[in-house]
């Protein structure tokens, strides 16, 4: 029996059964949406950069409830192990977004790198850290001493500063050591230093394990500090705006969260631990939660002018930042003022 010949495809019958399969597809597969690429956003194992965590999370459960079928936003959190790194990812445009140093951030946008600090991250949560068998009682006690800070950009240091100003004690008074954090509790059990000044988890891992002990703490001395700022590249905020907002609220929901309530801090405190974001003893980052609990506080994450201007301005006079650096120049305003903080369910 001969075979058929073969007919060229009519695209209009093609048309009408395409469009009929699409129509019945919904029925047979349900309302699946295609997952978004989600935002990288850069960030430290630090207790500053908590909110992050808080965010991503909160940010995909919500994604796993939602049934409208709009296709729904996601962030990833990418672990850096230093502020350099996080920063060359920046300006290389391999992240568009990060947790970052407020101060880095304006030497950056003064040296043209498109970027803008559209949030806080937290309040508070930096350390100076001393022996406890040591005779330091007062901030003077620690003249003639070596003393290590994570980076001359670091708030950290101009937290440092700060204090020997306060005591009328001269820069040259004490020896600065610069030092990644995560080493500096073994350095002070060593007796390579003095003191540290750092963020935390790293000041309560030592005094966790016993052998050190607070000298001075940002809660006590600085309660409008700030540190680490999320910063996004410029192109991210002209190509996706509400991508930007909606982390924006993401985080300042967070922050409102993790200050509501202890429970709430500790189911933080067991997201943050896990290998997927600070893969960290969650031991060590509940200490920090609780002894005091505001050693480090995320509920206020306004962004208030003057203290940026007063962080550039201690920059400048410690030589971080050649010149004062325009507000504007660093910081986006805008999704801070547009924002409705998420409501976090976890």
């Amino acid at each position: 029996m001969p075979f058929a010949p073969l007919r060229t495809p009519d695209p209009a019958r093609r048309r009408l059964v395409g469009g009929a399969l699409a129509a019945t597809l919904p029925g047979v597969l349900g309302t699946a949406r295609a997952a978004p690429a989600p935002l990288v956003v850069g960030g430290l194992a630090v207790t500053c950069n908590l909110t992050l965590p808080v965010a991503c999370v909160a940010r995909a459960q919500a994604n796993s409830a939602d049934r409208s079928g709009a296709p729904p936003f996601a962030f990833e959190y990418s672990k850096y192990n230093g502020w350099p790194e996080v920063k060359e990812s920046l300006m290389a445009n391999r992240i568009q977004a990060a947790y970052m140093l407020a101060p880095l951030v304006m030497d950056l946008a003064d040296k043209k790198i498109p970027v803008k600090i559209v949030s806080l991250g937290h309040r508070s949560g930096a350390v100076i850290m001393v022996r406890t068998d040591s005779a330091y009682k007062r901030f003077r006690d620690l003249a003639g001493k070596r003393i290590a800070i994570p980076s001359r950009f670091a708030v950290d240091f101009l937290f440092l500063r700060r204090m020997l100003a306060q005591e009328n004690m001269q820069a040259s008074e004490i020896q600065l050591v610069e030092m990644a954090p995560a080493d500096m509790p073994a350095a002070l059990y060593a007796k390579a230093v003095d003191a540290y000044c750092t963020g935390e988890p790293f000041g309560a891992a030592a005094q966790r394990a016993g052998y050190a002990r607070p000298l001075r703490m940002t809660r006590d001395e600085w309660r409008n500090y700030i540190c680490c700022v999320l910063t996004v590249r410029e192109e991210l905020i002209r190509s996706n705006r509400p991508l930007v907002q909606d982390l924006v609220n993401h985080v300042l929901g967070a922050g409102l969260w993790l200050d509501q309530k202890q429970d709430n801090r500790n189911k933080a405190v067991t997201i943050a631990a896990g290998r997927k974001f600070f893969n960290q003893d969650p031991a060590i980052i509940r200490f920090v939660m609780e002894n005091p609990t505001d050693r480090v506080t995320y509920g206020d994450l306004r962004m208030i002018r003057a203290e940026f201007d007063e962080l550039m301005q201690l920059s400048v006079a410690a030589g971080t930042l050649k010149t004062p650096v325009p507000y504007e120049k660093y910081v986006d305003e805008s999704f801070a003022r547009a924002a409705r903080p998420a409501a976090i369910a976890l």
